[in-house]
């Protein structure tokens, strides 16, 4: 079997266009940071933003709504308001008072800005509420209705469903990402494939299925990510998708760290704001271990890679990452590759009953799960060990030994966290 070419052939192409993305990485960071310079120096600033999400808090005797905004301009930042309004579906006006307290890396992702609301009006219908409603209405329960449309459309989750999935360790299931548009993409190409091979055989034999019904794929899912408000994990799945399309069709090596790295670097000089997103680099780091995985496991058989190695491999490797940022714990987090692997025909099913309109099949099964009652205790990763961690990752790349070392601390990691479990819970 011959070997694809790989996506960078000769020697040194690869370390210059580094040097050349970071060159524009640099100049698109300097043009960001003059506009925020120029934001802080502001005593306010007036801007339409429209309400991603809010809630109420409550402090001492009195309480609050939190909003979650998007400017017009881009901003994405948090602000508070004691107006007693339901703020769904809606755009505000706002004054807000910018001050230097805002980091450029805040300003770059999200911040909290003081504010004054000046007016609201309700947003016109939206795709992605149209379909959101259309979800909504095949389920009795609000919070399974919020779970389907989290899962499909990215909208966002009542903060006690969203504790709950976290203590299931299955975040990365909810959150849109490259799993979900890559069965988006399949579906699409399953559905599509045998009506177009049936006009091909008849009126266009030259063409080539990959390239025809590839294309389509990609601007649906396009459009798809631009409906759902660009979610970092999904920017990041979108564009691999996008490349690694291209490179199929050019016959070269798709499976390979350096388009990882190249898809990574095009994105952040297109969105330099990416570069502050902590779930964009979670989900780089979670295709970083899949093509870990893979790279070492090309003799073995591809659906026991697919189902078992995969699933079990990214849960233990990805633990001491994602152990950084969200400590919860809890044992039932030992069932994440389990349920990672029944998510995949679990979302594909989904998809299709919710499209003739039965989605409600799996109700009392997800509430069950939703409801359990589960201890979790907060167990992060020592700061002292992630930079070896990475390391040891960045090694593995090249060295078998380095890998199963990489394997065994993982293992030693996890096994650790169930004995600190069992000590606090």
């Amino acid at each position: 079997m011959l070997t694809p070419p790989k996506l960078y052939e000769f020697k040194g192409e690869l370390r210059y266009s580094i040097y050349i993305f970071l060159a524009l990485l640099l100049f698109r960071l300097l043009i960001s940071y003059h506009s925020y310079q120029e934001f802080i120096s502001k005593p306010f600033y007036f801007t339409d933003a429209t309400v991603i999400d809010s809630y109420t808090k409550h402090k001492n005797n009195y309480s609050y709504t939190v909003l979650k905004l998007l400017s017009d301009d881009g901003l994405h930042f948090f602000t508070t308001t004691h107006a007693k309004k339901d703020f769904k579906d809606t755009k505000v006006r706002l004054q807000i008072f910018p001050n230097d307290s805002i980091s450029f890396g805040e300003y770059m992702s999200s911040f909290y800005v003081k504010s004054k609301l000046k007016s609201t009006k309700a947003l016109p219908p939206t795709s992605q509420k149209t379909i959101a409603n259309y979800i909504t209405s095949q389920h009795t329960n609000s919070n399974i209705a919020s779970f389907f449309s989290a899962i499909f459309l990215a909208t966002p989750l009542d903060k006690s469903i969203r504790e709950q999935i976290s203590k299931l360790g299955v975040s990365h299931l909810v959150a849109l990402s490259g799993l979900h548009l890559g069965l988006l993409w399949a579906f699409m190409y399953a559905v599509l494939l045998y009506p177009y091979r049936f006009l091909q055989q008849r009126f266009f034999a030259y063409r080539y299925d990959m390239f025809d019904l590839g294309l389509i794929a990609l601007i649906f899912l396009g459009y798809y990510v631009y409906m759902v408000g660009y979610p970092p994990s999904l920017l990041r799945a979108y564009g691999m998708l996008f490349f690694g399309w291209g490179v199929l069709v050019m016959g070269l090596e798709l499976v390979s760290f350096e388009f990882l790295l190249t898809v990574v670097m095009v994105l952040l000089v297109v969105l330099p704001s990416l570069l502050f997103s902590i779930g964009f680099w979670l989900s780089v780091m979670g295709v970083f271990y899949i093509f870990l995985i893979l790279s070492y496991t090309k003799e073995y058989d591809k659906k026991i890679v697919a189902f078992i190695i995969l699933p079990i491999g990214i849960y233990l490797l990805m633990q001491p990452i994602a152990h950084t940022i969200f400590g919860v714990t809890t044992l039932y987090q030992l069932a994440s590759p389990l349920l990672s692997i029944l998510f995949t025909p679990f979302y594909i099913i989904s998809i299709f009953l919710h499209f003739i309109g039965v989605g409600g099949v799996f109700d009392n099964l997800l509430s069950n799960l939703l409801s359990l009652d589960i201890k979790s205790v907060d167990i992060t990763t020592p700061k002292w060990l992630i930079l070896p961690y990475l390391l040891l990752s960045y090694k593995a790349i090249k060295d078998k030994k380095c890998f199963y070392a990489l394997l065994v601390v993982a293992i030693l990691y996890s096994l650790v966290s169930v004995v600190l479990f069992y000590r606090y819970a």
